[in-house]
């Protein structure tokens, strides 16, 4: 339940986001943050749009990069009139606001109360995490009253398979909900890294309907898509497709250790959904657990746990964590070797 109220109060600040460019009326301050860079550009665009008059930006939109920038400096920025338009636009990049020294923060305070009506100030977190601390109670109050912060986050399922099937709508292909859900599956879930891969698998696909094999074609599976095929293939006894997988991650010089962390991540939720099965409960159970915004990794690992026990699990998880240990603490240590050697001691091991 605490995570729909969290998810509910992020998503309430996204929406009003979208009704005040909907309806004009635009605060003085926005944070924008989270892990969705598509959806941060594009309302920025949309600021832009709706703020700075075409052949005018040079005048009323301004950038700034958060390092080594001074309050003064943003107070100046900020302070600039508008040219034949009603407001200005100041994009403030990575600025670090909880680790400023305590004069700049008291500066950055006064001027958060006091900006002017004339500018809309846009702090931008990409590379800088938008972190709060919240034993700086006067700079979280004054962000609190006078700046909206909008987190964009990784978009549910239903409006990324929606949002999908336009992208490849636009591209002349059409796509179900189960081939999308499979694409958001070996992609991942940001629209960020979904655009240039429905762009390549477009141009790739002959038919107009979108398949599988269209995706396994041309795709870059992200690593967890390429681990669960890995630990399924153990699930199966299938140890040559097992080690083929292996050896093609190293060979895209993914670094062992990450490797390793995916793996033991996997045999978790395997492990997971292995209790479920046992204990009867169902793939819901599992979607709460794991917090999954879609019931499909929820249906795979049900698949690949019903090949399985609950000891082998709980066993195979013990064995990531021991080589994990090992090869961080071990000088010398041949990493990808050890790595081949899990999966065979894991696929001996299997019931």
């Amino acid at each position: 339940m605490a995570v729909a109220k969290k998810a509910s109060k992020s998503n309430e600040a996204f929406q009003k986001l979208k009704a005040d460019l909907s309806g004009g009326d635009l605060g003085c301050a926005y944070i924008f943050c989270g892990e969705e860079s598509y959806l941060r550009e594009y309302y920025l665009g949309e600021l832009r749009k709706k703020l700075i008059p075409e052949g005018f930006e040079e005048f009323n939109f301004h950038a700034l990069e958060g390092k080594d920038l001074t309050v003064q400096s943003l107070v100046e920025m900020a302070e600039a009139m508008p040219m034949m338009a009603e407001r200005t636009l100041l994009i403030v990049s990575d600025y670090d606001i909880f680790k400023l020294a305590e004069e700049q923060r008291e500066k950055l305070i006064a001027f958060l109360g006091d900006i002017p009506e004339y500018c809309c100030v846009v702090f931008v977190y990409d590379t800088v995490e938008y972190k709060p601390n919240r034993t700086m109670k006067k700079l979280c109050k004054a962000i609190t009253d006078n700046v909206q912060a909008v987190e964009f986050k990784a978009a549910d399922s239903s409006d990324l398979v929606a949002w999908i099937a336009r992208r490849f709508k636009a591209l002349g292909k059409e796509i179900d909900r189960q081939t999308a859900e499979y694409l958001i599956f070996t992609c991942g879930g940001l629209m960020t890294g979904l655009v240039p891969e429905i762009a390549k698998i477009g141009a790739y696909a002959k038919g107009k309907t979108i398949t599988q094999k269209d995706i396994d074609a041309v795709a870059d599976p992200i690593l967890s898509a390429e681990v669960f095929k890995l630990s399924d293939a153990v699930l199966q006894g299938n140890y040559d497709l097992a080690a083929s997988i292996l050896g093609d991650l190293l060979k895209m010089q993914q670094e062992p250790i990450m490797i390793l962390a995916a793996l033991g991540s996997q045999l978790r939720r395997i492990h997971t959904a292995r209790l479920a099965l046992d204990s009867g409960r169902d793939k819901y159970w599992l979607m709460e657990l794991w917090e999954m915004k879609s019931d499909y990794p929820a249906k795979l690992l049900m698949t690949a746990a019903k090949r399985t026990s609950a000891e082998w699990c709980a066993d195979s998880v013990k064995m990531c964590q021991v080589l994990d240990r090992r090869l961080k603490s071990e000088r010398g240590i041949d990493a990808a070797g050890e790595l081949k050697s899990l999966l065979i001691a894991l696929g001996a091991r299997r019931k």
